[in-house]
C-alpha cells in the first residue's frame, strides 16, 4: 500500500508530495545503508570508497589505468589517487608501468588485496542481511525489482 493509498480524502498526498516522501525514505535508507556497510567494514580496515575500488579494480581484465578508474567510478582522478595512495600504503594495491608505455601507470591487485576482496564480500553479506532482515523474500524479490528498474534506467542529460 502506498503511502497516499493509505490517507484519505483531504489528508491524501498529491503526487509531487508523496514522491518528496519517497525520496526522503531514499535518501534515509542509503545513509542507513552507508553506516551499517561501514560498520562491517572496520573489521576488515577498509572505508567503503576503498572497498568501491578494489571491487572496480577486480572487475578490469587486465590492471586499469588510473584514468580508467576515475571513469568507472565516476569521480575526479585525484579522488583515486587518494584512494590509491592508501591502499598502497598497506599493500592491497600496487602501481606497475604498462608494458606497452611506461608514462602509463596501471593499477594492480596484490595477494593482501584479494584476501582483501573476499572478506569484504563476507562484510557486505551481513550489512545487506541487517538491512533486508525485516522483508521476506517475496518482498526482497519486489524490491530488487523495484530498484532494478531505478539504477538500470538511462540517465536524463545533465543528472
Amino acid at each position: 500500500m502506498s503511502t497516499s493509498d493509505r490517507l484519505s480524502g483531504s489528508d491524501r498526498l498529491s503526487a509531487s508530495d508523496a514522491d518528496g516522501l519517497l525520496a526522503e525514505q531514499l535518501l534515509r535508507l542509503t545513509r542507513r545503508l552507508h553506516r551499517i556497510q561501514k560498520h562491517h567494514l572496520e573489521p576488515v580496515g577498509i572505508t567503503p570508497a576503498q572497498s568501491r575500488l578494489l571491487r572496480t579494480v577486480a572487475h578490469f581484465g587486465e590492471p586499469p589505468r588510473m584514468a580508467d578508474l576515475a571513469t568507472r567510478l565516476e569521480v575526479v582522478p585525484r579522488a583515486v589517487t587518494s584512494l590509491v595512495d592508501g591502499l598502497e600504503a598497506v599493500g592491497r594495491v600496487r602501481r606497475v608501468p604498462d608494458p606497452s608505455n611506461r608514462r602509463v601507470v596501471r593499477i594492480e591487485l596484490t595477494d593482501a588485496g584479494r584476501a582483501t576482496l573476499r572478506e569484504l564480500r563476507s562484510a557486505r553479506r551481513a550489512a545487506a542481511e541487517d538491512i533486508l532482515a525485516p522483508l521476506t523474500v517475496d518482498q526482497r524479490e519486489v524490491l530488487g525489482g523495484l530498484l532494478s528498474a531505478l539504477v538500470d534506467r538511462v540517465p536524463e542529460r545533465g543528472c
